[in-house]
């Protein structure tokens, strides 16, 4: 069964909020106790996330140390998001979705090619999002720092051999995951601009984003 939580917050006393268009980058640090909302506006979108440190880059979301510290493949309410260090760098506060991914990844071009067709390996893809944004952001980061990334509304399938497919999405508009900041936070979001998967209907959709200051919460 899926644990969804319904959140408390007003969103118009959001201190930051903004659309973001399917295919897109977003990038913004963001602070401890700081509680991030993002919104899958129009159901069946995938919005692809990196958080690091923001004290120390090296030290970023680990897929890994996360599955662990949860014995849980599936991140929903009450889960916390665990760094490379084994830092909790965020915690799940709400959601009303009930199931994200932690396993499969995000899109690149290099995968748009394998699975789908050579023809497709010029598409745009997640990773690409995520290069884009680490160097416009500077400070020394690169293609190094893109570690395995957690997948927002993404629907996948685990069988108890070990095996996973990426399934149809289940998600209405309007779901929503919200995360609290337990320290000081980069936080990267790629709004997938796949277009080859039916997941979501070859029709990559906005994401919203807010964000509450938790010292006025």
């Amino acid at each position: 069964m899926r644990n969804t939580t319904e959140s408390m917050l007003d969103p118009g006393a959001a201190a930051y909020r903004c659309v973001l268009p399917a295919g897109e980058p977003w990038i913004r640090e963001i602070r401890q106790d700081d509680v991030l909302r993002i919104v899958d506006l129009e159901g069946n979108q995938t919005a692809d996330a990196l958080f690091y440190n923001s004290h120390d880059y090296r030290d970023s979301y680990s897929a890994q140390d996360t599955i662990r510290a949860q014995r849980n493949i599936y991140p929903t309410t009450g889960t916390r998001l665990m760094s490379a260090e084994n830092h909790v760098l965020l915690t799940v506060v709400a959601d009303t979705c009930g199931q994200h991914d932690t396993l499969g990844g995000a899109c690149a071009t290099e995968s748009n090619m394998v699975r789908y067709a050579l023809d497709k390996r010029h598409m745009h893809a997640c990773r690409q999002n995520f290069l884009k944004a680490l160097m416009d952001w500077g400070h020394g980061m690169s293609k190094r720092d893109i570690a395995s990334n957690i997948s927002f509304f993404r629907n996948v399938a685990v069988t108890p051999e070990g095996g996973f497919s990426l399934e149809e999405a289940i998600y209405a508009p309007g779901k929503y995951v919200e995360l609290r900041a337990e320290m000081d936070l980069l936080v990267l979001i790629s709004n997938c601009p796949q277009l080859n998967n039916s997941c979501n209907e070859h029709n990559p959709t906005p994401i919203e984003i807010l964000i509450w200051n938790g010292r006025s919460n």
